[in-house]
């Protein structure tokens, strides 16, 4: 059996599967299959997947007939076929560095209790501008469940991407099939809950490339309020499951309310009133959260029509 399971889901992203692919097959880690789906993609991304087909680590294709209506539905198929104790959600329209796999497997086996090891990345625009890149202040370190949760992934997320992670395919076996409805936040609560199970490996090492286009998945969610909708029960399943205080959790939906503020003209009007509402009704933790927000901003989210 192969020591990682690395799993590739496609859709609409020929232009970029070659550089992914080829990024892949070309890692100093041998010891892994390759998992490649697509999800009834409109352009040639059939094409380029079938000229792969006779490569030796390439264990499955799958190519869907009809569109599974969401980015995580292919996770979940494409892990139930995994065969490693790994498995590497490796995004297909992203691309790494040779040494990346090798680096997050001898991390990950630092600790037997580990089940998350992850890199660093860098956020390109297109083919190669450098937007910006994520860091960590130590070149190898183990993280508690609790700590990792609450300073990694309860305000901001330090995932940023699947590409630059690889999990314990055992914990997989007890999460909640709830990941899958999200069409954009669905990789936070998988993280969340694959990190309740144990400890994470962080590199500091910069070995991902996550690239930003006009065809991503993101843009579209961005623009409709999707995203608001779906880190606000993300932050609620922390709150109620005791991940994070009463602080933690207003400090959350602050950073949520303020990034919401300044794009709400611009969302879905029938998302607007979800995301509203949501804000208007938080329990338990409603008045702590005022504390947090000047009242100008409160007061107006209550009478903007």
């Amino acid at each position: 059996m192969p020591k990682v399971s690395v799993i590739v889901p496609n859709y609409n992203h020929a232009a970029f599967l070659g550089q992914r692919i080829d990024s892949i097959l070309s890692q100093s880690y041998h010891d892994f299959e390759l998992i490649i789906l697509d999800d009834c993609s409109t352009d040639n991304s059939k094409e380029v997947i079938l000229s792969y087909k006779d490569h030796p680590k390439i264990s499955h294709i799958v190519i869907n007939d009809r569109n599974s209506g969401g980015p995580f539905y292919q996770w979940e198929r494409g892990i139930n076929l995994a065969k490693g104790d790994y498995v590497w959600v490796a995004e297909s329209d992203d691309w790494c560095e040779p040494s990346l796999l090798q680096e997050l497997v001898e991390g990950i086996e630092k600790d037997e209790d580990c089940v998350i090891s992850y890199c660093q990345m860098l956020y390109v625009l297109n083919e190669n501008e450098i937007k910006w890149q994520s860091s960590h202040h130590q070149l190898s370190e183990i993280i508690d469940s609790e700590n990792f949760i609450k300073d990694y992934l309860a305000i901001k997320v330090a995932i940023y991407n699947a590409s630059m992670a690889i999990f314990k395919r055992s914990a997989f076996k007890n999460l909640s099939k709830d990941f899958t409805s999200f069409k954009l936040s669905g990789d936070r609560l998988f993280w969340i809950q694959i990190a309740q199970q144990g400890k994470t490996h962080i590199s500091g090492k910069v070995l991902n490339y996550f690239r930003k286009h006009d065809k991503d998945v993101s843009s579209k969610a961005y623009s409709s309020g999707i995203n608001f909708i779906e880190e606000l029960r993300v932050i609620d399943y922390m709150h109620s499951s005791n991940l994070i205080d009463n602080k933690l959790h207003s400090l959350a939906i602050k950073r949520q309310l303020k990034n919401y503020w300044k794009v709400k003209n611009k969302i879905d009007p029938e998302n607007n009133k979800i995301i509203k509402s949501l804000f208007l009704n938080l329990k338990p933790n409603k008045f702590q959260l005022i504390k947090f927000l000047p009242s100008a901003i409160w007061g107006a989210l209550k009478n903007d029509k």
